[in-house]
């Protein structure tokens, strides 16, 4: 295997099992169903030209790249399924396509066995990639690696009934374009700010199903201790997965969880009704193994953030996409299994008062005193605005981003989102004129929000985002925040500090092109940074 789509790959690249945890014989099926699904979209491409539109090919697309992404899959047999599905539906759909000779990944016909799809998992792998400009290979996979993160917030969207089939199209479109052989630097850049474009769009429709299906995330203070009682821990991003066991567990003695980026849950008015979503648990995704040991209930894993489990893999369950080989995965929307065992353990024998944290503060709630915050800047009370957010991670080097975040100066507000905010949100920075200095926006999933107060600010002062007193500190680990960087790169959005390190697909040359034409940096240390950003 050789797999350098995470900020964690050892080495510049996993070679040997995956430091997420993925065998060998995982990464190159899905290696293989990538692809695949790259076949998949050449006649889905074709067959839209002469006016065939397959919505179960679309979202068939988005779910098989989906389950390609970092932490949501590591079972080989599912992904033997999917590998065969996607050709079925290939297959079927290229049967309606009059005129067009197919070749490649369109026309390759699976091994009949595990095995003889890991050998042709290998074959198509990175190392095997036949483009042998550099560059070009870096621009192709940064663009792959993007659209895995459109996928999964198109999956997302597409789960509460918002989607979009010109978006469908072009993330096909883009996916066949990486196998073309004849594409210039300059089509592969323009190609990458197709995907940052399209990726707004997925988010856009994102956040519609998510406010439009349960309202617009309200202020809200969540307890982190637990509560007595049993217990259900939600993990991932799924917030209908939430809901339905929420109903589910009404009336049942269970208590519902949050964990990880399901913290933002709590500030949605739909979600915040039932009086058994009784708080947070735990902090970010790759402090589970400890965490979950803990837990005294039932575990349920939605979306992308599982890991190893470890001796409490009779109480994990899986849903959606997400698959870990020996855990017990639960389809239909029927969670059965979970709440009889969390009825089955001990659950927690004793209140406990760990603090609370405040959450909710997407667009709408930030944009409800616009006022009140641009009258504190102009009147020099609020001089700089932080957008610290992105991925959290094990690796060394991410305390940068709590230090950061305690450095910054008292008239500074610091808005974030994603699971890197666990790195400080507990933190207590006080307030300005009654505005809260740390402001949680929501999950990645809610980066639409974060980019749409920038907007606004820069529509207030009548300027353009990067004149704003605002600096984006960014920390990234999967392919979603690829495609958040690649939305905030193609909105023209410049002086961004990324880290702990960079892409390893990231060249030098394409490095020094992001350099000059949008000033990325690296990040260093908080006090040079705060130093640099601040003059």
């Amino acid at each position: 295997m050789f797999c350098y789509q995470c900020e964690q790959a050892a080495k510049g690249g996993c070679t040997k099992i995956g430091v997420c945890g993925k065998s060998d014989s995982t990464a190159t099926l899905q290696d293989l169903l990538l692809h695949l699904t790259k076949g998949l979209s050449q006649v889905a491409s074709a067959a839209r030209k002469q006016g065939i539109e397959d919505v179960e090919v679309n979202r068939f697309t988005a779910k098989a790249i989906f389950s390609t992404l970092t932490n949501v899959n590591f079972d080989d047999d599912r992904f033997v399924k999917l590998i065969n599905e996607c050709v079925a539906k290939r297959d079927a759909l290229k049967a309606k396509v009059s005129g067009v000779e197919f070749d490649g990944p369109a026309t390759m016909v699976p091994a009949g066995d595990l095995a003889g799809m890991v050998a042709q998992g290998k074959e198509v792998g990175i190392e095997n990639d036949p483009e042998p400009n550099e560059d070009l290979k870096s621009l192709k996979h940064t663009l792959a690696y993007g659209i895995k993160g459109v996928a999964a917030y198109a999956d997302h969207a597409a789960i509460l009934g918002k989607e979009d089939n010109e978006l469908y199209a072009k993330m096909q479109d883009l996916l066949a374009a990486t196998l073309s052989t004849d594409l210039t630097l300059e089509q592969c850049v323009e190609a990458a700010l197709e995907c940052g474009r399209i990726n707004i769009r997925a988010m856009e429709l994102l956040d519609d199903a998510n406010t439009s299906t349960y309202g617009h995330p309200e202020p809200t203070e969540v307890k982190l201790g637990p509560t007595a009682g049993k217990a259900i821990l939600v993990s991932g991003h799924d917030l209908k997965d939430l809901e339905t066991l929420l109903k589910q567990t009404e009336g049942k003695g269970i208590n519902i969880y949050t964990h990880g980026e399901m913290l933002p849950c709590h500030g949605y008015p739909e979600l915040k009704k039932y009086p058994h979503l009784a708080g947070h648990y735990g902090t970010a995704w790759q402090n589970q193994q400890k965490e979950f040991a803990q837990f005294p209930g039932a575990i349920l894993m939605t979306t992308n953030c599982i890991q190893k489990p470890t001796n409490y893999m009779d109480a994990i369950f899986t849903t959606g996409l997400v698959g870990w080989p020996g855990a017990v995965h639960v389809g239909n929307e029927d969670f059965t299994p979970v709440i009889e065992k969390a009825l089955s353990m001990d659950g927690f024998a004793a209140d406990e008062d760990k603090g609370s944290v405040m959450t909710g503060f997407a667009r709408n709630a930030v944009m409800s005193v616009a006022g009140t915050v641009i009258d504190a800047v102009k009147a020099g009370n609020i001089k700089h605005f932080f957008l610290v957010g992105g991925c959290d991670g094990a690796k060394p080097g991410r305390n940068y981003y709590t230090e950061f975040v305690e450095q910054t100066p008292a008239d500074t507000v610091v808005l974030t989102l994603a699971c890197g905010k666990f790195r400080f949100f507990d933190k207590q920075l006080g307030d300005i004129g009654g505005i809260p200095r740390l402001l949680d926006v929501g999950q990645c999933n809610d980066a639409y929000s974060a980019v749409q107060i920038a907007l606004a600010l820069a529509d207030a002062f009548d300027c353009e985002v990067n004149d704003l007193p605002l600096s984006l500190v960014l920390s990234w680990y999967e392919q979603k925040a690829v495609a958040i960087l690649l939305s905030l790169l193609a909105l023209g959005i410049k002086n961004i500090k990324l880290g702990p390190t960079l892409p390893a697909f990231i060249t030098p040359n394409v490095l020094n092109f992001l350099v000059e034409n949008y000033n990325i940096a690296p990040i260093s240390t908080p006090e040079a940074d705060l130093k640099e950003i601040l003059g």
